[in-house]
């Protein structure tokens, strides 16, 4: 603080107002750009680098400004910083938006048409309706066929039922017959008969979806726990 003042640290440019001053024995505050002899009655004084300007040298641009020159690229710099993560902000909000509509889109329409073919207890209350393409044994006549079942039924009265609207063998009555078993479309795994198929709808880690899933019904050991590779069943289709 004890030289922050231009008489107290020796200011350079000071010493040349001065020494002007004295010596010309007028008020007038040269030029400091270049070779510049123009003078001014008032101080021109530069914000940035606090140096005396005429009026034509006054601005930035025409003093050559060493301010200007590191602060023109910093802010060009940071303005293209800026304007990127802007546009990577709204490309990746826009495509999250795009791509969860997409996403909807297809799984509504995906449910329109599986209801227009789906084949099921025309009884049930269409707020209990869960509609799935059911993917039959490989030893059927048909690949797969759309199908509705009620959300409160237990994976064994599906498994009975859609082997009823297939026409399948349905021995799972008898000890040592293999087992018509209903199996998860992505793990392969083998559904519990006694879980109910609300359960597998809100199931956390990898539930069924009303109208976006299919589900594979296949014969199987009755030791068996899952499907080695459920990807044969889909390229049926």
């Amino acid at each position: 603080l004890e030289h922050r003042s231009r008489e107290a640290h020796s200011c350079p440019e000071e010493t040349v107002t001065r020494e002007t001053k004295t010596a010309g024995g007028s008020t007038s505050y040269p030029c400091s750009f270049e070779d510049c002899k123009g003078r001014e009655l008032l101080p021109v004084l530069c914000p940035q680098c606090e140096k005396h300007f005429c009026l034509a040298h006054r601005h930035q641009d025409d003093h050559k400004c060493e301010k200007l020159e590191v602060q023109k690229p910093r802010m060009a710099a940071t303005k293209e910083l800026v304007e990127k993560i802007l546009e990577s902000k709204v490309g990746s909000k826009s495509k999250g938006r795009r791509g969860a509509k997409n996403a909807a889109t297809a799984a509504k329409v995906a449910l329109m048409k599986l209801k227009l073919h789906a084949a099921g207890d025309k009884g049930l209350p269409q707020a209990e309706r869960t509609y799935f393409q059911v993917y039959l044994p490989k030893e059927a006549k048909e690949c797969s066929r759309p199908m509705f079942f009620s959300s409160k039924w237990s994976v064994g009265k599906v498994v009975d039922y859609a082997a009823s609207l297939a026409s399948l063998k349905n021995n799972n009555n008898v000890l040592t017959a293999k087992k018509l078993r209903l199996c998860h479309p992505e793990t392969g795994q083998t559904l519990q008969m006694d879980d109910s198929l609300l359960s597998l709808l809100a199931h956390p880690e990898a539930p069924l979806h009303n109208g976006g899933n299919v589900m594979i019904l296949e014969y199987v050991d009755s030791k068996c726990t899952g499907l080695k590779d459920v990807s044969d069943y889909i390229a049926q289709t």
